[in-house]
């Protein structure tokens, strides 16, 4: 088995948003990278960007639906880059459709994508990470755990599992010194939260945008850079002693009461000199 001074990363959803981010991110502070998804084109392109960086970086297209295409992953990065300090479990799937309608194939390839297999990479990277007792299991939840809006209910439970899984997780490796973290986006700008249509098909991502930027105490939408400097710094020796919990990172959405434009509204009939 080689060894090697740098640091190696394996960041599943790599060939866009959050994971391309958080893997270009791992890259600018000296990390290796495997990157998963099956786009193996717009994984090459992140690969290349890796390499620009100096680093190295494998491309691992795949379903990882398969567990053995996902436990292959762990063996590649460990047969390559002789370790593996960080694994970012961010891939997922989903249907938008309600619990009156998912068919159980979908529910079943939800469940095994966004929850099966992180718990399995988790267990194969970890036992990498316990030879030299550290390392960090990041695990890419979101909001929907804890806001449900009635469809995606294999994704909403997925992600609420995900996030207990994540202090199981952390209970059983921390006294190895192996950190075990959930990070939950809220309302953030990439492919997957432009995909809301109507029942003739039109988009709906105006209007969901205009509704949660009235609910978001910081106004807007977050970018995939946000969310992967947050990632990077939970894997980093500055968060040494964060395990076990779980980060929101949603603008201030989820504490909000009402929208800013009502709340303006009764401010202003409360207090007519405010308008």
């Amino acid at each position: 088995m080689p060894t090697r001074e740098a640091r190696s990363a394996i960041v599943t959803g790599a060939s866009r948003g959050i994971g391309k981010a958080t893997a270009l991110e791992l890259a600018r502070r000296g990390y290796d990278v495997t990157l998963v998804a099956t786009d193996k084109s717009a994984l090459s392109l992140v690969g290349a960007e890796i390499e620009q960086l100096g680093l190295e970086a494998i491309v691992a297209d795949g379903d990882l639906s398969d567990l053995q295409f996902a436990e292959s992953v762990v063996q590649q990065t460990i047969a390559k880059f002789g370790r593996v300090d960080v694994l970012v479990n961010n891939a997922a799937w989903r249907e938008v459709t309600t619990m009156r309608h998912i068919s159980l194939e979908s529910w079943e390839r939800t469940l095994r994508i966004c929850l099966t297999t992180p718990a399995f990479m988790s267990r194969w990277a970890a036992e990498s990470m316990l030879e030299r007792r550290r390392g960090v299991i990041v695990n890419v939840s979101s909001i929907m755990s804890q806001q449900a809006a009635g469809f995606s209910p294999a994704y909403v439970a997925s992600k609420g599992a995900l996030e207990s899984l994540t202090f199981e997780l952390a209970a059983l490796y921390g006294p190895s010194g192996i950190r075990v973290v959930a990070v939950c986006p809220g309302a953030i700008d990439t492919d997957s939260s432009r995909d809301y249509t109507d029942a003739s098909g039109d988009s709906l991502t105006e209007k969901l945008r205009a509704y949660t930027e009235d609910v978001i105490a910081l106004r807007r939408w977050g970018t995939s850079e946000e969310i992967a400097k947050l990632i990077a710094f939970v894997a980093s020796d500055e968060a040494s002693y964060l395990t076990g919990t779980t980060i929101t990172a949603d603008g201030g959405w989820r504490h909000q009461h009402l929208p800013l434009s009502l709340r303006q509204a009764q401010f202003s009939a409360a207090r007519p000199e405010a308008k």
